[in-house]
């Protein structure tokens, strides 16, 4: 199968461009480091020739709602005009659980990903949208988004955190799956609260910032209801635990990446 990855040198499209290779997919990784421009369509007819599936990892360097919707906009509205017209059949794309909530009570940057969601909803073309939990590897710019004076106050709103190679393995199999024509949840095996999960995190990088729980704390602009995050009871639970992944190496830092998103 040919498969066209938007954000394939990213977090996640390393990841899932590296399983769809291995499985002996023809994979193109498709972001601007390769010349290809989801926002303006500068190499999107040629980076989708061919392409039977399109995997949209892609993300916003903007967290603010109208930089935000204004990058999720064009860009996917050019991914389905172009896909539609280079026979793509399924359209999967990588987004956040609980943005719909988010969306209705807080806006900002969920907001956005919100309206993203709608169009490819209202496409008429074949779709998979994958939700995923916050990435362990996003722990750090949660904290330094949150740290004033060496001070990082965070909601107490519980999170179910997810590895990153757990969201590739999850999105590649959606992928080569039919499409649902819906949504489809993924989170990480455990519970915790954020300030929680952040501090410990912190510690084990030897990170001196305090961390305090802050119930009036905002979450990348959103005030966080208590169970705002997690994921429904239908969600697919993977199996990477946090203390696991830390064991193994794990980094807490994605630059360049915006930490909502996954």
């Amino acid at each position: 199968m040919r498969v066209a990855v938007i954000g394939g040198t990213g977090l996640i499209g390393t990841r899932v461009v590296a399983r769809l290779t291995d499985s002996g997919h023809d994979v193109v990784s498709a972001s601007r480091a390769t010349g290809v421009d989801s926002y303006t369509g500068e190499g999107l007819a040629e980076a989708l020739a061919g392409a039977e599936t399109l995997i949209d990892v892609s993300n916003s360097g903007y967290l603010d709602e109208w930089g935000a919707n204004e990058f999720f906009y064009a860009s996917t509205l050019n991914l389905l005009t172009y896909g539609a017209a280079a026979g793509v059949r399924h359209h999967v794309a990588l987004s956040v659980v609980g943005t719909e909530r988010l969306a209705r009570t807080e806006r900002g940057y969920f907001a956005a990903k919100a309206a993203q969601e709608r169009l490819i909803r209202h496409s008429g073309q074949p779709y998979s949208i994958v939700h995923a939990t916050q990435f362990f590897e996003f722990l750090q710019s949660i904290a330094d988004a949150a740290s004033v004076h060496h001070v990082v106050r965070l909601s107490d709103a519980f999170i179910q955190p997810i590895a990153a190679d757990d969201v590739a393995a999850a999105t590649a199999t959606a992928a080569l799956g039919a499409p649902v024509n819906g949504t489809v949840e993924f989170a990480g095996p455990e519970r915790f609260r954020l300030a929680e999960v952040v501090g410990r995190g912190l510690r084990i990088r030897q990170d001196s910032r305090e961390v305090v729980a802050d119930p009036l704390a905002e979450y990348f602009g959103a005030r966080l209801e208590e169970d705002e995050l997690l994921p429904g009871p239908d969600a697919t639970v993977a199996p990477t635990r946090f203390a696991d992944w830390l064991a193994a190496g794990g980094s807490m830092s994605a630059a360049g990446e915006a930490a909502p998103a996954r």
